[in-house]
C-alpha cells in the first residue's frame, strides 16, 4: 500500500475534522488507550514521516514512548491531520475488522468501549465524535460500576471487622471490667494499707520529733559540759605549766646549787641592804654612832622640814614619778607590751611596735641600772618570732593557752616579798591584780612620756 506524502492528508479525516468535534476533553482511560495505540503504530513509521517534535523518540520502545511522551504524542497527533492519517492507517492495517466497522458505523457491540472510542479518535470515522463520547459514558459506567462493587466488597469487608471488633471489645469490655474490679478491691486494700501507714508515719515523726529534741538538749548539755571542761583543763594546764616552770626552776637552782628561796632570801637581802645605803645617803646620816646631842630637837642646816618632804610628792602623771621608782633598790620593772604600744602607736605593724619599745626600754635600761621584762601576747603571733632582745630588756612571750596578764601576774607571785615590782599597764584587772600581791602598778601614757625623753 502506497504511503501519503508528508504534506497530504486523507480527505475522509479532513472532512471528518471540518465536521465534528469534542466539545470536552477525552476521558482518561479513552486518552490512555490513543497514547498506547500511538506508540504502538509508532514503530512501522520512518523519521522523516513523524513531526520534529517526536523525532528523538523513533528509537524508544513502545513502553517508553508511552511513559516519556505520551503528552508530546497526544498534542501531535490533535494537532497533526498528516501524523494523525499515518498513524490511523497503521490502525487500520493492525485492527482492519475494527476499522471497518468504524467506518460503516456500527461497531462491533462485544469490543470494548474505550477500544472503540480510541480508535475512532483515531481513525475520525463519521459519528466518531459520538462514538468518543458513548465510550467514555460507558467507561465511566464501568468505573462507577467497578468503584460500587469494590465499595460493597469494602464495605462487607468493614462490616466483617466491625462485627469482629465489637466481639472483639465485648470480650476486652468483660475483661476489662473483671480486672477494674479486682483493681478496685485492691485499691480499695492499698488505701487502708496508706491509712495505716501514714498513722504510722505520723507517730514516728512525732517519736523523731521528740528523740531530736531530747537529742538537741543532750547535745547542748554535752556543748557546754566540754565547754566547762575546756576551760577547766585550759586552767589545769596554766596550773600544771606553772607548776613545772616552777620545778623546772626548783630542779635548775639544785643543779646550781642553791634553791629558789634561797635565791629569792638572797635578793632580797641585797634589796634591804641596798635600801638601807640608800636611806643612809637619802637621810645623810653620818657614818658614825648617835650621839646624845643629836637627840636634841633643832634643825640644822640642810636637812629637809616635814613641809619639804611633803613638797617632793609627785602627780601620777609625771615622768619623775617612774625615774623615782626605778631607782629603789634592785627594782624590777615589768611592762605590758601590746597594752603600752597600742595605747603610743597603735597605727603601727606590731612588728614595728615591738621594735619601737624595746628599743625605748634598751635606752632606760642603761640610764636606770634596773631589771626590765617586756612581755607581749603570743596570742598576736602567726608564726615563732625572730627577736633579739636588747641589752638589758628581758623579752618574754606569753605560751599558746597563756595570756600575757596572766603572764605578768606569774612574774610578780615569783619575786619575793620587799622586793621593789614595778607593773607598766593601763589595764585595771592587771593593775588590781599586781597591787595585790604587791607591785606598785603605774599607767602605759607614764612609761610613753618617760621614754619620750629618753
Amino acid at each position: 500500500m502506497e504511503q501519503p506524502t508528508g504534506g497530504a492528508e486523507p480527505a475522509g479525516a479532513a472532512g471528518g475534522d471540518a465536521a465534528e468535534a469534542l466539545d470536552r476533553p477525552l476521558p482518561d482511560g479513552v486518552r490512555r488507550r490513543v497514547v498506547a495505540l500511538v506508540s504502538e503504530a509508532f514503530g512501522g513509521l520512518t523519521v522523516p514521516e513523524l513531526p520534529a517534535q517526536l523525532r528523538q523518540y523513533a528509537r524508544f520502545t513502545p513502553n517508553r514512548r508511552t511513559k516519556f511522551a505520551g503528552n508530546a504524542m497526544a498534542a501531535a497527533l490533535e494537532g497533526d491531520p498528516v501524523f494523525r492519517g499515518r498513524i490511523g492507517e497503521r490502525i487500520a492495517q493492525s485492527q482492519p475488522e475494527l476499522a471497518a466497522a468504524l467506518e460503516a458505523g456500527s461497531p462491533p457491540a462485544a469490543a470494548d468501549p474505550v477500544d472503540v472510542a480510541a480508535a475512532a479518535y483515531v481513525l475520525r470515522p463519521p459519528g466518531w465524535v459520538k462514538l468518543v463520547a458513548a465510550a467514555g459514558e460507558e467507561a465511566q459506567r464501568a468505573d462507577a460500576e467497578r468503584a460500587d462493587e469494590e465499595t460493597r466488597r469494602e464495605l462487607d469487608r468493614l462490616r466483617e471487622e466491625l462485627a469482629v471488633a465489637r466481639t472483639l471489645t465485648k470480650t476486652d469490655t468483660e475483661r476489662l471490667r473483671t480486672e477494674l474490679e479486682a483493681a478496685r478491691k485492691e485499691t480499695e486494700s492499698l488505701h487502708r494499707k496508706l491509712r495505716s501507714a501514714q498513722s504510722d508515719v505520723k507517730r514516728g515523726e512525732a517519736a523523731l520529733r521528740r528523740v531530736t529534741a531530747e537529742t538537741e538538749a543532750l547535745r547542748a548539755e554535752n556543748a557546754a559540759q566540754v565547754s566547762a571542761a575546756e576551760s577547766e583543763t585550759r586552767r589545769v594546764r596554766a596550773r600544771l605549766a606553772e607548776a613545772e616552770a616552777s620545778a623546772e626552776a626548783s630542779r635548775r637552782a639544785v643543779r646550781e646549787g642553791r634553791s629558789v628561796e634561797d635565791m629569792r632570801l638572797r635578793l632580797l637581802l641585797d634589796t634591804v641592804l641596798e635600801s638601807a645605803q640608800g636611806l643612809r645617803r637619802e637621810l645623810a646620816l653620818p657614818p658614825a654612832a648617835s650621839r646624845p646631842a643629836d637627840t636634841v630637837d633643832a634643825v640644822e642646816p640642810g636637812r629637809m622640814s616635814p613641809k619639804d618632804v611633803a613638797a617632793r610628792a609627785l602627780s601620777e602623771t609625771d615622768p619623775a614619778l617612774l625615774d623615782q621608782l626605778l631607782a629603789l633598790p634592785q627594782a624590777h620593772l615589768i611592762v605590758d607590751g601590746y597594752n603600752v604600744t597600742k595605747t603610743g602607736y597603735p597605727t603601727m605593724p606590731l612588728e614595728k611596735q615591738r621594735l619601737r619599745l624595746l628599743g625605748g626600754l634598751a635606752m632606760l635600761a642603761a640610764q636606770t641600772g634596773a631589771e626590765m621584762t617586756c612581755v607581749f601576747d603570743g596570742a598576736e603571733l602567726a608564726a615563732p618570732v625572730l627577736l633579739a632582745p636588747p641589752r638589758g630588756v628581758r623579752v618574754l612571750f606569753s605560751k599558746p593557752g597563756v595570756t600575757a596578764d596572766e603572764l605578768i601576774r606569774q612574774l610578780v607571785r615569783a619575786e619575793p616579798p620587799g622586793r621593789p615590782v614595778v607593773v607598766v599597764s593601763t589595764d585595771r584587772e592587771v593593775a588590781d591584780g599586781v597591787a595585790k600581791a604587791g607591785a606598785r602598778p603605774v599607767a602605759s601614757a607614764l612609761l610613753l612620756k618617760r621614754l619620750s625623753r629618753v
